[in-house]
């Protein structure tokens, strides 16, 4: 196997999203918390962009760790004190935690080494006009986009009202 610049980038991204997902769910502080997840979607954007994903880059930086992100910091910064860290974890919950974490990594590994992957020997480029891409944003069906994309953000700008209720309330 031939080691290429794209398999290098590939397994620093790869390790970047796991420690960075790792410390993500383990460090006590929110505030640092929501920073690692900053530098997970980061991460992740990387991986679509290696892969030649442009759009779906794009998307995963101005939506994801662009929008998702600022509300998380507001609703954290708005809900809770100067210096708030999370509880420990009870050890019941933390063995729970793993053993769910080890049983999902099993059932990954099982699914990943039975799966018989195709090589795909014919690629053509599908050639597609824009009046199709805009039925397919638009439409309410089963492959539309803007309909759940626009209800979720009506759930999230009612969170953020929520958040702004329950911080003035104090």
């Amino acid at each position: 196997m031939e080691i290429t610049l794209e398999t290098v980038v590939f397994y620093f991204l790869a390790v970047f999203i796991s420690v960075c997902s790792i410390l993500t769910v383990t460090t006590r502080h929110m505030v640092r918390s929501a920073t690692y997840l900053l530098f997970t979607l980061f991460g992740t954007a990387g991986i679509y962009f290696l892969l030649g994903y442009t759009f779906l880059g794009s998307v995963q930086i101005m939506v994801y760790a662009g929008g998702i992100v600022v509300l998380y910091v507001f609703s954290i910064l708005l809900t809770s004190g100067e210096g708030d860290r999370t509880t420990k974890l009870k050890r019941s919950k933390l063995l729970a935690g793993l053993g769910a974490t080890v049983g999902g990594a099993i059932i990954v590994v099982f699914i990943t080494l039975k799966h018989k992957f195709l090589v795909t020997t014919d690629l053509v480029p599908l050639e597609i006009n824009i009046k199709t891409i805009g039925h397919s944003m638009l439409s309410s069906d089963k492959f539309g986009y803007l309909l759940p994309f626009e209800a979720v953000s009506i759930l999230l700008l009612a969170c953020i009202v929520g958040g702004l209720v329950i911080a003035r309330k104090r």
